[in-house]
């Protein structure tokens, strides 16, 4: 997407290449914070927020395409580049789900924790 904001027009570079910047990174950043929690609730809640940055995303390449700045070509490209991050997201979303619901909601201090809970479970 950074490479999409180096193609804008001059003019557009500071407005739209600036959001379109700022919702790629909103992407991984919000999934690695996500990660970084604890707690499936809130890394649910960081899941959601990354795919809201994709819709954003998806909506600055119909600005491009209504405006004429990437080939449509391009756009129907990325676009399907989305749409397999997005199936990819709720996937994401739907497997810490699925632990949530088998998981007592205790927030745990570390990763190794909740490891150590899971294998004393399979016992």
């Amino acid at each position: 997407m950074y490479a999409v904001a180096r193609k804008l027009p001059d003019f557009e570079k500071y407005e739209l290449g600036r959001q379109i910047r700022r919702a790629s990174v909103s992407v991984t950043n919000n999934i690695a914070e996500g990660h970084g929690r604890y707690h499936y609730l809130e890394e649910i809640k960081f899941q959601l927020q990354s795919r809201g940055s994709l819709a954003e995303l998806v909506d600055d390449l119909n600005v491009c395409e209504d405006e004429g700045y990437l080939p449509t070509t391009e756009v129907a490209d990325l676009k399907e580049l989305a749409r397999e991050v997005q199936r990819l997201i709720n996937g994401y979303i739907r497997f810490l789900r699925e632990r949530k619901a088998g998981a007592s909601l205790i927030v745990r201090e570390s990763a190794i924790e909740d490891e150590l809970l899971y294998e004393f479970r399979d016992l």
